[in-house]
């Protein structure tokens, strides 16, 4: 009788054993179907957080749909949920802000490398003019005529080449203003919108660019200097050479009286 409760136990047990066996295996097979399913959202939220941002945003309810998967089955929550906030409003905002300030710079670097050129282009001209201008006030009267008709031409040339490049320095200053009033926008956007760094980065090129911009900007300005005093002694020198020709003209009149007598 004790032998027959004994068999009666073990087969019990042997039963019961088998049973958990069985929702073991079922419950393995279950978790390995919910980790396929898992990787497959895994790899398509990496591939799609290459795409560009207009590409993200019309893929965005996929994306909602798998994270809200995960969420219930509660495996790689706090993968996914990274990738769902690299998506929320606030984190495209940030890098369209990015954007703006990339595209800002990009607009203040190429007219700050035209206003400057348009500067140094017209501080040649100025200088030129007033080599030509000097060379013929010293060489006032000891001339031929074709050698002052020359000097004239040249003179003519650069002064016509000189207003061509200040007209070209308005004209880029007046773009260079826009970019900097552009860049300041974009770098108030960027703060609001949490983008820092990115406003640092634009605050530091913007700050760059107007360095730059004042040099050269000087440097023209010290060219209409010069030109200006040397249209000072322009007008001395003139002064001088007809007042030695009146002298001149005088003695020669003195001597054909004294002839005539």
């Amino acid at each position: 009788m004790q032998a027959v409760r004994q068999c009666s136990v073990c087969a019990s047990r042997a039963a019961a054993g088998l049973l958990r066996n069985q929702t073991d295996l079922s419950l393995l097979q279950t978790n390995k179907s919910v980790f396929r399913r898992e990787a497959t959202c895994i790899r398509l939220l990496s591939s799609e957080s290459t795409r560009p941002a207009s590409q993200t945003l019309e893929t965005n309810p996929t994306h909602m749909s798998m994270a809200s998967l995960s969420v219930a089955h509660g495996l790689y929550a706090v993968s996914l949920t990274q990738q769902v906030e690299n998506l929320s409003h606030d984190s495209l905002i940030r890098r369209a802000a990015s954007v703006v300030t990339d595209s800002s710079c990009t607009f203040l670097s190429q007219s700050t490398l035209a206003l400057i050129d348009a500067f140094t282009d017209y501080s040649k001209a100025v200088h030129s003019r007033i080599a030509f201008q000097r060379q013929y006030l010293v060489s006032l009267g000891k001339l031929t005529p074709g050698e002052e008709e020359s000097l004239q031409q040249a003179i003519k040339s650069w002064r016509a080449e000189a207003s061509e490049r200040l007209k070209e320095c308005k004209r880029y200053e007046s773009t260079w203003i826009n970019a900097v009033n552009l860049c300041y926008m974009a770098a108030e956007a960027a703060i609001s919108s949490g983008a820092q760094q990115a406003s640092i980065s634009l605050r530091t090129n913007l700050q760059v660019a107007q360095s730059q911009v004042e040099e050269a900007r000087k440097m023209s300005l010290d060219a209409e200097k010069k030109l200006a005093e040397t249209k000072v002694d322009e007008i001395q020198r003139m002064a001088e050479y007809a007042a030695f020709l009146e002298d001149g003209d005088e003695h020669e009149i003195h001597e054909a009286y004294l002839r005539e007598d």
